[in-house]
């Protein structure tokens, strides 16, 4: 069964080259057609393609997508797998149950399952709810065509909320045919029962009995899922390889929701040996996978039944209880934009904190945290009041050059320089949702920004100014040839201040959309005080 699946190439030309000497790498005999010429020769130029991790499951939809097809996909995608997917039967069900199942025809789900397998060769196939004995009948014909790395059979025949799925017949032919040529069997406890024709399993010796006798029926090895075990304060799962028998134990997680743990478990380590990993360490991964996505989602609330699904993802209730947070990036965002400074901060025997704190309280609509001569560690630690202070505003907060500080506290962007980092190389780091912005003199400079990817640009010096040694101005008349010639939004930044924005924001340029300021607001004695009034400035000349 361990049969290793290799990409074989198509291309014409490397199987030609492979029967030539490599003097003639690039010759051609005369009765080959310009076009295989002309597609050999894009082939030698086109980068090395990469093969990814690919599961295949084959199992039922649950509409509730707290289990089953559903259930899968996400925890393959949080595993940074591929997965694709033969749909055995399409169910009704929700967090109080399942109200119906509709099981597709059996021709139908062979066609799927060639249409996949002939195709993607995936790495592993992982089985779920498999409805009527034709349907395993199919699959076991179709695993003997096209050969995979390893099978996982999660046999799912009562859900974890208690329904039944799968009949006397369906557990006869899984038995006969099926689990022989499985690699890893993953039943619950009750699932084990029923392999075992009704078996009392009610202690971990149970447990490891069951693992055994489960193995005689001619699997590679065998997980019994304990999670519903009576009368035990841990999560204890028995895996037996037919040589050795394991015992994963982890704390019990006090938790609803917990649909679709078994597809999960079942999922996550077809998975981790798609990703190569042995078979003791994939299981042992997937487990902690599992305890950490029902410990993040312990208190999440879904629907109104008895069992609740859990976030694959681990991200839903970061994202539902930071609703203060910036939606996506806003142009008008741009208005005030307060830079901080090291050096002002000092001088003034302010913390940077405490900077940004004033700065929004006065007004300011979107920060950018410059600290050049700040430690790493303190700046990193500051950083993270900072963004709580920022959002609890609804103002985005972003970091001067160090992408590596942005990440690590999850600004909301960086703003970079042209000596920086590439946009589009940050963009690539930080992710689609990240606010970018790039320092600009030229329209060259604001063109490239656009095509790299930057959300905005910030052009200047408008103005001469004390914060950056040797900085060119730009004048008005080089900020508004900028503006015309940018696809971003444009924030005007250098030597702003109360007495000379006005000019600035009347230029007349609709993609202008405010002022940066670094000494106008914290190189004085009120932060609070001068945001304050610059930005009645500023709303004063756009309202005229």
């Amino acid at each position: 069964m361990m049969t290793d699946i290799r990409l074989q190439t198509k291309s014409p030309f490397k199987i030609f080259n492979s029967t030539h000497s490599q003097s003639h790498h690039r010759k051609f005999p005369h009765f080959i057609s310009k076009r295989f010429r002309m597609r050999a020769m894009q082939q030698q130029q086109e980068p090395a393609q990469v093969r990814v991790p690919h599961v295949l499951t084959v199992a039922g939809s649950d509409s509730g997508a707290g289990a089953g097809i559903q259930a899968d996909l996400k925890t393959c995608a949080a595993r940074g797998v591929y997965c694709s997917t033969v749909i055995t039967a399409v169910t009704a069900q929700n967090t109080a149950g399942v109200q119906g199942v509709n099981i597709l025809p059996e021709e139908f789900v062979r066609e799927q399952l060639r249409s996949v397998l002939s195709d993607m060769h995936p790495d592993v196939v992982k089985t779920g709810m498999l409805p009527s004995p034709g349907i395993i009948k199919v699959l076991c014909q179709s695993l003997k065509e096209f050969q995979v790395r390893a099978l996982v059979v999660d046999p799912v025949m009562v859900s974890t909320s208690g329904d039944i799925l799968a009949g006397p017949s369906i557990l006869a032919t899984l038995r006969e045919e099926l689990l022989p040529l499985a690699d890893i069997v993953t039943p619950n406890i009750r699932e084990a029962s029923a392999l075992l024709c009704g078996a009392r399993l009610e202690t971990v010796a149970d447990m490891h009995f069951a693992a055994k006798k489960i193995y005689d029926l001619g699997c590679r090895s065998v997980l019994v899922k304990g999670g519903d075990l009576p009368n035990c304060s841990d999560a204890v799962d028995v895996l037996f390889d037919g040589k050795e028998l394991f015992e994963f134990r982890a704390a019990r997680i006090k938790t609803y929701n917990t649909h679709g743990t078994g597809c999960t478990l079942a999922s996550a380590i077809a998975a981790e040996l798609a990703r190569g990993s042995p078979l003791f360490y994939a299981v042992k991964r997937a487990k902690h996978y599992v305890e950490s996505a029902l410990d993040y989602s312990k208190d999440i609330l879904i629907g109104e039944g008895h069992q609740g699904p859990f976030d694959h993802l681990l991200t839903l209730k970061n994202n539902a209880l930071n609703e203060c947070m910036p939606r996506p990036f806003d142009p008008s965002s741009l208005l005030l934009y307060a830079v901080t400074d090291s050096n002002m901060n000092k001088r003034w025997g302010r913390s940077i904190s405490e900077a940004v704190q004033a700065a929004i309280e006065g007004g300011a609509t979107i920060v950018q945290l410059r600290e050049k001569d700040a430690n790493t560690g303190d700046f990193l630690e500051a950083a993270k009041t900072c963004i709580k202070i920022c959002h609890s505003r609804g103002v985005p907060l972003l970091i001067n050059d160090r992408i590596d500080v942005a990440l690590a506290c999850d600004a909301d962007g960086v703003h970079i320089g042209q000596s920086d980092i590439p946009a589009h190389v940050a963009r690539k780091l930080l992710g689609p949702e990240k606010i970018i912005g790039v320092s600009c003199k030229m329209p060259a400079q604001a063109e490239k920004a656009w095509v790299d990817g930057a959300d905005y640009i910030g052009c200047g010096g408008v103005y001469p100014t004390n914060t950056k040694q040797n900085n060119i101005t730009v004048g008005l008349d080089g900020l508004k040839t900028v503006c015309l010639s940018s696809k971003l939004p444009v924030v005007a930044i250098g030597g702003i201040g109360i007495s000379n924005a006005k000019p600035v924001m009347d230029l007349g340029v609709p993609n202008l959309k405010g002022v940066a300021v670094v000494s106008a607001l914290f190189d004085r004695e009120s932060v609070l005080a001068e945001t304050q009034h610059l930005l009645s400035v500023i709303t004063d000349s756009r309202s005229q």
